[in-house]
């Protein structure tokens, strides 16, 4: 089940670029470039700040020599500062949470984040560029063997806060109670307590940390499909996020993005098919 249509960059503007063999980005079919020529409505500062957050290992992590960040995320948006030709700086967050709660604060330009209507107040998103699927883990005793099986009268799931898929549970499910600890590790001691029955996350990570555990089971497919985009703050110009609409839909249709998935090695995270699918 995909998680239902949200608002995004509605306009296309003219002229896909041409990617180089080697991932850097050639000259546009036009005689201008619509994502450089809005390079101070993006970066207004001169600089490229972009809300981080290591909430989600697929995108970024930190590098275990220097503490920087890096990842998939941080390739993509250093992409989109070549193609401005400003310079990049990145805003520290905890939480996917934190960075869409400080989207009115003017301290950064763009953030990658899981699409969801309930942050359309505070962002504009892009068109969706990749796909996760997100699913359960339940205790290995558990008489739950299905992800049809979670949402039943009495049934208690647990989810990180302010996550893609906590915003899509709290608008979805019918029957069962969602309680939001305030970490992932906190969810888990929850339910090997018995104080819960599953505990929500994105399949990927879930299956990397107890497909080998003698305790818990992550279940076999997916309540949603998270889909992440780049988002821009409220309030500035209608031309920028445009623009930075533009640039998401060039990488994922030249396969720029599925290059960078590919080169860091990330599994379970997808680029969308083509730009634009819901």
């Amino acid at each position: 089940m995909r998680a239902s249509r949200w608002p995004t960059v509605g306009c296309v503007l003219a002229g896909w670029l041409v990617m180089s063999a080697s991932g850097g980005i050639g000259a546009t079919r036009g005689a201008t470039d619509p994502v450089a020529d809005a390079h101070a409505l993006i970066a207004p500062t001169g600089t490229l700040r972009v809300g981080v957050n290591f909430g989600n290992a697929l995108f970024t992590t930190r590098d275990p020599a220097t503490g920087a960040p890096r990842g998939v995320g941080i390739d993509l948006v250093a992409a989109l500062g070549q193609r401005l030709g400003v310079p990049v700086s990145h805003v520290i967050h905890a939480t996917p949470g934190d960075v869409a709660a400080s989207a009115g604060s003017g301290t950064w330009d763009v953030a990658i984040l899981a699409i969801e209507s309930a942050r359309a107040d505070v962002v504009t998103f892009s068109s969706p560029m990749t796909e996760i699927e997100a699913t359960y883990v339940v205790r290995r005793d558990s008489t739950v063997t299905t992800v049809a099986d979670i949402d039943r009268p009495g049934r208690r799931v647990a989810a990180a806060p302010r996550t893609g898929y906590e915003l899509f549970l709290t608008r979805t499910l019918q029957q069962a109670t969602l309680l939001r600890p305030a970490t992932n590790e906190a969810s888990m001691d929850l339910l090997r307590r018995g104080e819960v029955d599953a505990v929500a996350g994105l399949a990927p990570t879930l299956h990397e940390a107890y497909d080998r555990s003698p305790d818990v089971r992550v279940l076999t497919g997916g309540f949603t499909t998270v889909n992440h985009g780049l988002a821009v703050p409220k309030g500035r110009p209608a031309e920028a996020a445009v623009a930075v609409d533009h640039f998401i839909r060039d990488m994922v249709s030249s396969g720029a993005l599925a290059d960078i998935i590919v080169r860091q090695g990330v599994q379970g995270l997808r680029a969308v098919r083509s730009a634009g699918v819901r």
